[in-house]
């Protein structure tokens, strides 16, 4: 082909076959031989299809979903808020724990494999039945990397929610705020139940709707999948736990790597803010006007409440930083430590 055919492929390519008037999911190198065929009448043959695409700079990647449903504008609000809430929390004493739920299937967990050229990739199966899984509640906090996991029986919900909650409330001293998704199982009559348990010291933050990818718990799950389930089939979901169990015993020894695997963009972004925080918190009787914007713009989101009257008595406004003569409140600190009866209080 021409350099100018080459250069009408390249742009082809880069947009679904049926842009091109090619009623096909997506391209390969039949939907590109059809495609120069009709456009140029020129017929080629498999490995010339896959030739040009690898002179036009393709490569084959297997992709990730991008959700369209994701709301900029609170995810940005939402990276400010928890370069907030992150830095609250250490003045405050608490501990910042983001939390999931994952099930994983006695059936093989297919992944890429490598096998010699020309030879197939096949993994045994002995097709268990799709109720054969594991599921499990765990948590996991970025600044100690500690991970907390809790089976499950059966499915999710509000209650089996409240408790792993208690899990977390018992295991750890110190006040807690964990922060998950929209999911249905966080929200309903027994979480907001629970939530009114006096001195519970324990605070709720949901995350922005379609953003797993600012959950650190989601690369627990990954790790599990990489290490234990990829390619193998356990056939029972006794097995399944047995394996997926010593993992997460296993990782009481791998702090550092905890800490490191489970960074994800949230962390990122909200490490621009550390300087305008770090101001907040030292003993000054006036703040950086930046910051102050930073407030008020998180005012405008709707946002989760605080778990604990006393824990916000405790640790809200000027009460986190009460060494720091710094009036949180001013600012609209409340975006902080709330009550949980509005916004994504569970519903």
């Amino acid at each position: 082909m021409s350099p100018e055919q080459q250069a009408e492929l390249k742009a082809a390519v880069q947009a679904p076959p049926a842009a091109a008037g090619i009623d096909l999911a997506d391209w390969n190198w039949k939907v590109v031989r059809e495609f120069v065929q009709r456009r140029f009448g020129i017929a080629l043959s498999r490995s010339s299809c896959l030739n040009y695409l690898h002179r036009l700079d393709f490569v084959l990647k297997r992709p990730k979903k991008r959700l369209v449903k994701a709301n900029a504008e609170r995810r940005a609000a939402f990276v400010r808020e928890y370069a907030l809430l992150r830095a609250a929390a250490q003045a405050s004493g608490a501990k910042l724990l983001f939390a999931d739920e994952a099930h994983f299937y006695a059936d093989v967990d297919l992944r890429g494999k490598w096998v010699l050229r020309g030879e197939p990739a096949v993994v045994d199966s002995t097709s268990p039945r799709w109720g054969e899984k594991a599921s499990y509640y765990s948590a996991v906090c970025l600044e100690t990397g500690e991970v907390e996991v809790m089976e499950l029986e059966g499915n999710s919900s509000a209650a089996t929610s409240v408790t792993f909650l208690q899990q977390l409330r018992a295991h750890h001293p110190e006040p807690l705020i964990v922060i998950w998704d929209n999911g249905p199982a966080h929200g309903g009559a027994p979480l907001r139940a629970y939530l009114t348990t006096p001195d519970l010291r324990l605070r709720l933050v949901r995350l922005p709707a379609y953003s797993p990818d600012f959950n650190p718990d989601e690369h627990v799950w990954g790790w599990v999948r990489a290490e234990v389930t990829a390619n193998t089939c356990f056939g029972t979901t006794a097995r399944v736990r047995e394996k997926v169990g010593a993992f997460f015993r296993g990782l009481a020894d791998r702090i550092d790597e905890v800490k490191r695997r489970c960074q994800t963009i949230l962390q990122t972004k909200a490490d621009s803010y550390t300087a305008a925080v770090h101001a907040i918190l030292q003993p000054a009787t006036h703040v950086d006007p930046t910051l102050a914007l930073v407030y008020r713009e998180s005012r405008n989101c709707r946002r989760p409440k605080m778990a604990s009257d006393e824990f916000a008595r405790a640790s809200s406004g000027s009460g986190v930083f009460r060494d720091h003569q710094v009036d949180l409140r001013s600012l609209g600190g409340d975006l902080l430590f709330y009550s949980p009866t509005q916004g994504a209080d569970p519903q």
